[in-house]
């Protein structure tokens, strides 16, 4: 029997083995993607540990303020379980620096710096925190879908419920946008044309 023809298991967290279907190679390459984007995260998480209260300082309306607040409560217990994603894989939780993200944090300090404090600077705010949560949306998926084929059921879980809680925040900041901040950005706009 040849390795393509050889059926592995990959075993769970819970302490069963599941049945991949693949070789030992494709699931040992899958398993080191899955570790390489869990790094990747979990730098991405602890750096915005930091990018956040920056955006909160330089935030003005209290809804986007508490908004990011919470948003800041959820992404430091989003590096707490990304923690125990690495604990229930038996790895030690290490951090890759994630392009990604410090190219996107970069953008909103350049944001903060450019626009005039006030609406315009909150609504940029803002679309530089909904450009980070689609990001943080797309690898949370990603690394719940590889978990999912991996037959790793806690860090499923783990990665789910963070995945709803990126998601709500997004929807949270649209709201803060639509509702309030865009409104007042394009009103600053029309006075400043008059």
């Amino acid at each position: 029997m040849n390795i393509m023809q050889k059926k592995t298991s990959t075993r769970k967290s819970s302490g069963k083995i599941a049945d991949t279907g693949s070789t030992g190679l494709e699931s040992s390459q899958l398993m080191k993607l899955f570790e390489d984007e869990l790094k990747d995260i979990y730098w991405a998480e602890k750096a915005l540990t930091k990018a956040i209260p920056k955006m909160i300082k330089n935030a003005t309306s209290q809804e986007l303020i508490e908004a990011l607040e919470n948003h800041l409560s959820e992404t430091e217990e989003h590096v707490s379980r990304v923690e125990q994603v690495f604990e229930s894989i038996g790895k030690k939780a290490v951090a890759k620096k994630c392009e990604a993200t410090a190219g996107l944090i970069k953008e909103a300090q350049e944001i903060m710096e450019e626009c005039e404090e006030g609406a315009m600077r909150d609504a940029g705010i803002i679309s530089a925190g909904q450009k980070i949560e689609h990001y943080e949306i797309a690898s949370y998926g990603t690394l719940r879908a590889f978990a999912d084929l991996l037959g790793l059921d806690e860090a499923v879980e783990l990665l789910e419920d963070t995945l709803k809680e990126e998601k709500a925040a997004d929807e949270r900041l649209t709201e803060v946008a639509t509702s309030v901040i865009n409104l007042q950005a394009a009103q600053l706009e029309e006075a400043e044309e008059e």
